[in-house]
């Protein structure tokens, strides 16, 4: 696992900038696809992927421990999709 420590540091040794400057900007960066996100707009990153929010409608499930039918409530999710490149990379 990766943290957005660990990004900001390899940022931080690669260009020159120190590790609170370096985390700042990884934090804005993902401060802006959330409030993308959000108001539901769409964030494409060209050679990595895009984030879009997806609506999950209404449904019934059951309640595991009692078999129990419920009604599940329509969400908002946050989807990924990889780019070309990232996908040639992990199965290449």
């Amino acid at each position: 696992m990766t943290t957005t420590t660990e990004i900001a540091d390899k940022i931080a040794a690669e260009q020159s900038l120190t590790k609170a400057q370096a985390k700042a900007i990884v934090e804005a960066v993902f401060a802006e696809i959330a409030a993308a996100a959000t108001s539901g707009a769409e964030t494409s990153i060209p050679g990595f992927g895009k984030f879009k929010v997806k609506d999950t409608p209404a449904r019934e499930g059951r309640n595991p421990s009692t078999g129990a039918a419920i009604k599940i409530a329509a969400s908002k999710k946050l989807s990924f999709t990889p780019a070309k490149a990232i996908k040639d990379a992990l199965n290449g």
